[in-house]
């Protein structure tokens, strides 16, 4: 899989969330009639933007864990690894014959059973054979396995068929290997246990030493309740899926690498809206998956660690199944942590909501990087998108604060509509006939970029925003916009810079009351030509220079006022720092005067390209599967 980068860049910009005071007019569509003189260098920037370190941009405080989510129930003996006490036995493997020294076990041929609670120290090597946990006690079994191998050809190598709980501790300094073989001797009419360390009660694994797990069966490692990994260092290679807790998997700390030509991990429980629930608390996980990298049935909770995932072999592949990368069936909740996933499918994906409050999250995928089926919360952190097809997409998306880039081959942010409804007048025509969908999108802080070959931002509903920044390299053919909406996009502050083609082309709406220009261009310009405005005085209000070929340009600041004149250079050189197409500090040495344009009204601009402004359309993607 591609390598990722846990650093972003360190230049930022901020926008100062003081917004003036507008009135709604009607838009002006109309140049001034003389053009204001441009100077022969002006300061290159905006007086409301000021180069921070990009992860304070708009950053909100998020508490360790978001409310309604699971908590895990740690005891000691999940954390602290059991050692060798003067009441445990010991267990020597050796080869065919199995020696127990102490109480509570028996054997018979290659199989030795656990009938009491207590501690077992394990070692050796063990062909063919297993070991069978099943005792009435309420209380806990300790294995504790020291350099261990163990295969089993007809079923599980370790199989804790009742229990209170067992927990299994790697001793420090030593490996240890359990396989299974591709079939099982089961009883008819069942299909369980399938897992090499198969548990149908509470599991915990911890310590310090390795484990290396074979599945040649199915599955790694299975609980039929809770699944907790609190240390060591673990390998599973799996036929089927890595690890499974069917009520809960929780990880707390230790390296994990999963192999799995399904699932990497799963919580399975769907009857119980209480279980199914995965949470991912530290430690290093490395998934490669043939199917979904995290699979949760109700929830999935990141708050820690460091992670990588693979799935479906990458977003260069095109897959039939599932193969995403973190999955929730209730919702998906990450508040710290890295997280870097390279999916066929989609990165994130819940059929509910996702809230992302922190972390630094890395995606990369064949169709949606962040897909939430009924709404989607970022309030802090970096995100940053590097493949999509459609970068973020839920019915509800609300922005408060951290990081995000977008690159995506369709739209940057897309919020479709639950009724069906899209479409949208084609250029030229009015709004009236077309039904509103319900789709929304709140932009209240952030910083924001998007690089979309489709609409840079597509909502089939309304749209708002009152702080922050957003930046739109937008889509070059007329089919699309930088800014695509049904109803309203009312702007009460932030920054707002869009830059795209002009067929389909949106401003703001009359509604906003911070003040918007907009521009269009006979022609198309080149990528990196210049867009110059300033005021008739000669004070730089923008300096931008769009990756791509555009004929449309909005700008949407605090710092346009009622009444003044601004005049649009293209072209033109520029000094100074740029930071995703935006200058700051430097000079600009001007180029060609376009337009000047006296301020009149909310919404003010024109140009020979003129397409739909401020009308607009919309587009809707069929029920996903």
């Amino acid at each position: 899989m591609k390598k990722v980068t846990r650093l972003f860049f360190s230049l930022a910009l901020v926008v100062a969330l003081t917004a003036c005071a507008g009135r709604a007019a009607t838009p002006n569509v109309s140049p001034s009639s003389t053009a204001a003189p441009g100077a022969t260098a002006a300061t290159v920037g905006l007086a409301a933007v000021t180069a921070l370190p990009r992860a304070t941009v708009g950053a909100q405080a998020t508490p360790a864990a978001a409310v309604g989510q699971p908590t895990v129930k740690y005891e000691t003996e999940d954390l602290a690894p059991a050692s060798g006490q003067s009441d445990a036995s010991y267990v020597k493997l050796n080869g065919t014959e199995i020696a127990v020294t102490g109480q509570g076990a028996t054997v018979q041929g290659r199989t030795l059973t656990i009938m009491s609670a207590g501690t077992y120290q394990i070692s050796g090597q063990l062909d063919d054979g297993q070991i069978v946990v099943d005792t009435k006690d309420a209380a806990t079994v300790k294995l504790i396995l020291s350099a261990v191998a163990i295969t089993h050809s007809a079923g599980p190598a370790i199989y804790v068929a009742n229990a209170e709980k067992t927990v299994i501790t790697l001793a420090a300094g030593t490996e240890n290997r359990v396989a299974d073989g591709p079939s099982y001797a089961l009883p008819a009419g069942t299909d369980e246990p399938d897992a090499t360390i198969f548990s149908k009660d509470d599991l915990t694994i911890n310590g310090e030493g390795s484990l290396t797990v074979q599945a040649n069966y199915k599955h790694g490692i299975v609980s039929k309740d809770d699944l907790k990994i609190t240390g060591g260092r673990i390998t599973v290679v799996a036929v089927n899926d890595g690890l499974k807790g069917r009520d809960s998997l929780a990880i707390k700390d230790g390296t994990l690498t999963v192999r799995a030509g399904s699932d990497g991990l799963q919580a399975t429980n769907a009857e119980d809206p209480k279980q199914g629930y995965v949470v991912i608390e530290g430690g290093t996980l490395n998934i490669t998956a043939t199917g979904d990298g995290i699979q949760a049935e109700t929830r999935l909770t990141v708050s820690g660690g460091d992670l990588t995932l693979l799935t479906g072999g990458g977003s260069s592949k095109q897959v039939t199944d599932s193969a995403k990368g973190l999955k929730a069936g209730v919702d998906l909740t990450v508040t710290a942590g890295v997280v870097r996933v390279d999916a066929a499918d989609d990165a994130f994906h819940s059929d509910g909501s996702i809230t992302i409050g922190g972390g630094e999250l890395e995606l990369a995928s064949g169709d949606d990087a962040v897909h939430a089926e009924t709404a989607l919360t970022v309030s802090g952190g970096a995100v940053r998108i590097t493949r999509s097809y459609e970068g973020l997409e839920s019915n509800q998306i609300t922005i408060n604060g951290g990081t995000i880039y977008v690159t995506a081959s369709d739209d940057g942010i897309n919020g479709p509509s639950t009724t069906g409804v899209g479409g949208g007048p084609m250029p030229g025509r009015p709004m009236g006939g077309f039904e509103v969908g319900d789709s929304r999108l709140a932009i209240r802080g952030g910083y924001i970029v998007v690089n979309a070959t489709g609409d840079g931002i597509d909502i089939n509903g309304t749209m708002e925003m009152s702080g922050g920044m957003v930046i739109v390299h937008g889509p070059t053919a007329n089919n699309n916009a930088a800014l695509d909406y049904l109803g309203t996009f009312n702007v009460t502050g932030g920054l707002l810079v869009a830059v795209g083609s002009a067929g389909m082309a949106q401003a703001p709406s009359p509604s906003s009351t911070q003040y918007s220009l907009v521009h269009t261009y006979a022609t198309p310009q080149a990528g990196g030509t210049l867009v110059h405005i300033q005021t008739s005085d000669g004070k730089a209000l923008l300096t931008f220079a769009p990756a791509k070929a555009y004929q449309s340009v909005v700008v949407s600041s605090p710092e346009i006022r009622n009444g003044a004149t601004y005049v649009i250079y293209s072209g033109g050189r520029a000094t100074g720092t740029a930071v995703d197409g935006l200058y700051a500090g430097g000079v600009y040495t001007p180029g060609t005067q376009v337009a000047s344009y006296t301020v009149s009204g909310i919404v003010t601009g024109a140009g020979p390209g003129m397409g739909g402004f401020p009308g607009g359309r919309g587009g809707i993607r069929p029920p996903r599967p």
